[in-house]
């Protein structure tokens, strides 16, 4: 049991999966004051962005850390995580017609601005020969 639950930890579909619901599910809630399909939309729009979002941000933290020595190794990546994300998630949500983008994307930023800081200075800390 512990082996398989440990496996799923690491499975990057098993991370998109999870994405794609606790993102999706919050764009649909921040739109269910609007008419069907808004709230549809912006659900499947913000699960889908999440799932892949999530898929590729690990790997362009991991990139940029490891490239950007001292305080810009610190700095760069988070920023680039949630600019990139700010970007792809404005344009699409817009492009698609969701109705409270502002509302949709707090949340799904928040959580990349989180995420990526905190595993950028684990990776930081890794690589200056602290306990990881």
């Amino acid at each position: 049991m512990m082996k398989s639950a440990s496996t799923a930890s690491r499975s990057s579909a098993v991370h998109m999966a999870v994405a794609f619901i606790a993102m999706g599910g919050w764009a649909a809630f921040a739109n269910s004051a609007h008419p069907m399909p808004g709230p549809l939309i912006a659900g499947v729009v913000q699960g889908t962005l999440s799932a892949l979002i999530t898929l590729f941000l690990k790997r362009m933290i991991e990139a940029l850390s490891a490239r950007y020595p001292g305080s810009v190794g610190t700095w760069l990546p988070p920023l680039v995580a949630v600019l990139s994300s700010l970007a792809l998630l404005s344009s699409v949500h817009w492009l698609a017609g969701t109705p409270e983008i502002v509302r949709t994307m707090a949340v799904p930023l928040s959580v990349t601005a989180v995420y990526a800081t905190v595993y950028n200075l684990a990776l930081r800390r890794v690589a200056a020969g602290g306990v990881g």
